[in-house]
């Protein structure tokens, strides 16, 4: 009986291997390669290989300069992207743009390490964090993921495309807490910031709390900060969203201008879609006005 139930056993074992790696490959060509341009890049920063994928507009001419985008969320919505560009560009609405996204790693749970904030933990929760947690592996290292955009990534498309100083830093859910993290502590590198549902609830809302203070902080130059949600999403990260709001609100300093929307019948994945193009022509809108 042992015998005859081993013959039966390995090719059910054979089989699960195969559907796992058959998954894992489709996950991989699905999230960590791109129909764009696909390209790696050593970070000295982070200590690892990291994918960059890169849209160039549809008539990209080196001899212009063009804006530049950088997304986190890697593939997520990246298609959306190039339409709502190609077209909004092509109906003079906005600039076509240069997009460099940046997925998370593939093999390692990298998205909360790099997009949550250092005051929160990357292990995200709801309650606050007890003062007994503080030791440097609890919290999210978005300090140094913002620093290799900074010293590596931006320095790496200007030395092969022609890119000028419209930037725009785009995220959504972590990634927007992303957004929000670096609008406060390096304003001066974006002009334009699209937070799309931002995960600021952490640890009992301290990115709502940090974003607040930090606003006071930001000066110089005119800068476009866009908020969005959909009117599906739960209640958490809604009220976390109005208190953004409600910063904004009581602190923005003069040089920020900012603008927000409600997604109709929109639940967390879906909101990003319907914000890319409101949120590409309130930023070109505000931009005409600040030139």
């Amino acid at each position: 009986m042992g015998i005859l139930a081993n013959k039966f056993v390995r090719p059910v074992i054979a089989l699960g291997l195969f559907i796992v790696i058959f998954i894992n490959a489709n996950r991989y060509f699905k999230e960590y390669t791109s129909e764009f341009t696909d390209i790696t890049l050593y970070s000295s920063v982070l200590d690892e290989n990291r994918k960059l994928f890169i849209r160039l507009p549809q008539h990209y001419d080196k001899a212009k300069s063009y804006p530049l985008i950088i997304k986190t969320d890697g593939n997520f919505n990246l298609k959306r992207w190039d339409e709502s560009l190609s077209q909004l560009s092509k109906n003079e609405v906005i600039e076509d743009s240069i997009i460099v996204a940046i997925p998370n790693l593939f093999w390692f749970d990298t998205r909360n390490r790099d997009l949550v904030p250092p005051f929160a933990r990357k292990d995200v929760q709801i309650g606050a964090r007890a003062p007994s947690e503080n030791e440097p592996n609890v919290f999210g290292k978005a300090d140094l993921f913002l620093a290799f955009i900074e010293d590596e990534v931006i320095p790496f498309i200007e030395e092969r495309y022609s890119v000028n100083d419209n930037r725009v830093l785009s995220g959504f859910s972590a990634g927007g807490s992303f957004v929000l993290y670096t609008i406060i502590t390096k304003p001066k590198l974006f002009t334009g910031y699209f937070a799309f549902s931002p995960a600021a609830w952490y640890d009992e809302s301290v990115v709502v709390s940090e974003f607040k203070t930090g606003l006071q902080r930001i000066s110089g130059r005119p800068l476009f900060l866009y908020l969005s949600i959909g009117t599906a999403e739960n209640d958490i990260i809604t009220g976390s969203f109005k208190q953004l709001l409600s910063g904004i609100e009581q602190n923005a300093p003069s040089n920020l201008y900012s603008d927000y929307s409600y997604s109709e019948g929109a639940g967390h994945s879906e909101n990003p879609y319907i914000s890319v193009p409101k949120a590409l022509k309130a930023y070109y809108e505000f931009r005409a006005k600040n030139q």
